[in-house]
C-alpha cells in the first residue's frame, strides 16, 4: 500500500516535470507549424520543423499526436 503511495507520487512528480517548458523557442516553432497544417498540410509542417531544428521526437508527437501536446 506505502509503495503504490510512492509510486503514484512519483509518477505525478514526474508529470509535473515533464510539462513545464524551458524551450519557448521550440513551443513557438511548434506553435506556427501546427497552426500551418490546414493551409500547408502535414509534410509540409514536418519539413518546416526539421528545418528549424526541432528534435523528431517532439515533432511526430506533436504533429501526428495533437492530443499529447502539452496544454498551452
Amino acid at each position: 500500500m506505502i509503495n503504490e503511495i510512492n509510486s503514484e507520487q512519483a509518477l505525478a512528480e514526474q508529470e509535473q516535470e515533464r510539462r513545464q517548458r524551458t524551450d519557448m523557442r521550440t513551443r513557438d516553432l511548434v506553435n506556427q507549424a501546427v497552426a500551418s497544417i490546414p493551409t500547408l498540410g502535414l509534410q509540409r509542417a514536418a519539413e518546416f520543423l526539421a528545418a528549424m531544428n526541432v528534435p523528431a521526437e517532439i515533432a511526430v508527437r506533436t504533429l501526428v499526436y495533437p492530443h499529447r501536446r502539452r496544454p498551452r
